[in-house]
């Protein structure tokens, strides 16, 4: 697949924080120190050119950019500070905008004042909703439960399924990659590897594997702390296992996100240097997760929370701000396209090696 130069594609990737990649001479250097580069594929180099020369359909077409974990060593290694990893971030997030059939992803990405906006609408339908059950916490807390059953179907159906679609159409379909069901199936097993357990992002930092530790720590106590949340119903439960798995869970995302907000903090990494609104919305907002679904069982644990509605409230838009924009339009969704990209590059390889 071809597509016709477009320089001012550069103007739009700034909008999505891309820095300073046109500064790029084509040295090399970066796919020098790449870990993911081979004799048959140049990581990063391949995207900076593509995306100099705004390659649209080509770059749609690629999982280059998803295969990136961004270990940052050809941001800090590159000697006109073209920034390339943060290119490959940038990419990321245009491509989310380029899946997603509503088209909010971009809106989302591209103006604070939108994303302002659209938190401000979540919280004033959460006390909307609040003040019509008068504000009884056991009314409140039945409907927010079923508000978060529901919700995860609803994204599910009506976002990521038929987003993941249009990812598999520019990724699969287009570019007539020939593969049978077989080839789907064989390469099952990297969707999962690499969704549950990010297998790449340790690949990427051999010497010190505590950035995919605490990563690999945090995909489970989130998607534990959902499931014991929604299908265990944790705020209503009287096992004391479910009631102290729950503590658990939401005290690790909580510590977890904690240490990802101080790193952003610092800048001290280069994927840190030149954090977006999206990035520091997706870490804030997962940490307040984690912290407000502690403090809640915590006051249902100690008799006080008839008395404190308030801190169910604010939970509960913490947690209805994160379900309906932050998962499915901003930038949780990369979990879940990155573990396809991962899925879809597989099935190309093995396309290839049955095509030779």
């Amino acid at each position: 697949m071809t597509s016709k130069i477009n320089p001012a594609f550069q103007d739009k990737l700034k909008k999505y924080g891309a820095v300073n990649f046109n500064a790029c001479y084509n040295c090399g250097t970066c796919t020098a120190v790449c870990s993911l580069s081979t004799p048959e594929e140049s990581f990063p180099r391949e995207m900076v050119r593509l995306s100099s020369l705004g390659l649209e359909n080509d770059i749609k077409s690629s999982l280059k950019p998803w295969e990136c974990y961004y270990c940052g060593e050809c941001t800090e290694n590159c000697p006109q500070t073209a920034n390339p990893g943060e290119l490959m971030m940038s990419l990321r997030r245009w491509l989310t905008a380029v899946y997603d059939w509503t088209g909010l992803s971009g809106l989302l990405y591209r103006s604070l004042a939108f994303t302002i906006s659209a938190l401000s609408l979540v919280l004033i339908g959460v006390l909307v909703f609040g003040n019509a059950l008068s504000f009884q916490l056991t009314e409140m807390m039945h409907y927010g439960h079923l508000f978060e059953m529901y919700v995860v179907f609803a994204v599910l159906v009506i976002i990521f399924i038929p987003n993941i679609a249009r990812m598999w159409n520019f990724t699969i379909l287009k570019p007539k990659v020939k593969a049978n069901l077989r080839i789907y199936i064989k390469s099952l097993p990297d969707l999962f590897i690499h969704m549950f357990t990010q297998k790449r992002a340790k690949d990427c930092d051999k010497e010190d594997n505590f950035r995919w530790l605490e990563h690999f720590i945090l995909v489970l106590a989130y998607l534990s702390l959902l499931f014991t949340t929604v299908f265990l119903n944790w705020f209503g439960t009287n096992s004391f296992f479910v009631v102290v798995l729950g503590y658990v869970e939401s005290f690790f995302v909580f510590v977890i996100t904690t240490d990802f907000v101080s790193s952003r903090i610092k800048k001290a990494k280069a994927l840190n240097k030149f954090s977006q609104p999206s990035d520091w919305l997706f870490v804030i907002w997962l940490m307040l997760m984690g912290l407000t679904a502690f403090l809640v069982r915590v006051f249902i644990d100690t008799q006080i929370i008839d008395n404190n509605v308030w801190m169910y409230i604010v939970h509960l838009t913490v947690l209805a701000q994160w379900a309906v924009i932050i998962v499915p339009f901003g930038k949780w969704s990369h979990f879940l396209y990155r573990s396809f990209g991962m899925y879809f590059s597989r099935i190309k390889a093995e396309s290839e090696k049955r095509r030779n």
